[in-house]
């Protein structure tokens, strides 16, 4: 069973960081498209990140550029979410998702999906 497993997540003031791991387990994922999103309450899933994880090509969104970094241990077979200078309106639920094609997975489409891990961001 292939499984994407978020955690990482915690209450942080603003300025903070934190950084969120994804472990997959069931299959290497060296062929996908690895990705973070995030939903806060009342608002749409909203993407953050993404990375080729046989290649290390990486995409953000522009709400986070300059503050999070995504990156991989083939190793582990994990990936990370560095998230810096942590702002209230980051506070949202992280999900981990991975897509065989990156076009997909910017449009929000997975073939897998982790649970959530919570960030709050208090001011």
């Amino acid at each position: 069973q292939v499984q994407l497993v978020a955690s990482g997540g915690g209450l942080v003031q603003a300025g903070g960081s934190l950084r969120l791991s994804c472990a997959a387990s069931g299959r290497t994922f060296s062929s996908y498209f690895v990705g973070w999103f995030r939903q806060a309450p009342g608002k749409e899933r909203e993407f953050v990140a993404a990375l080729d994880w046989n290649g290390g090509r990486q995409r953000y969104a522009d709400s986070v550029k300059g503050r999070c970094t995504i990156s991989r241990d083939n190793a582990k077979n994990t990936v990370y979410l560095q998230m810096n200078s942590l702002k209230p309106e980051d506070t949202a639920v992280y999900h981990c998702a991975a897509h065989y094609l990156l076009d997909r997975l910017l449009n929000g489409e997975y073939d897998y999906w982790g649970q959530g891990t919570q960030v709050t961001v208090s001011s």
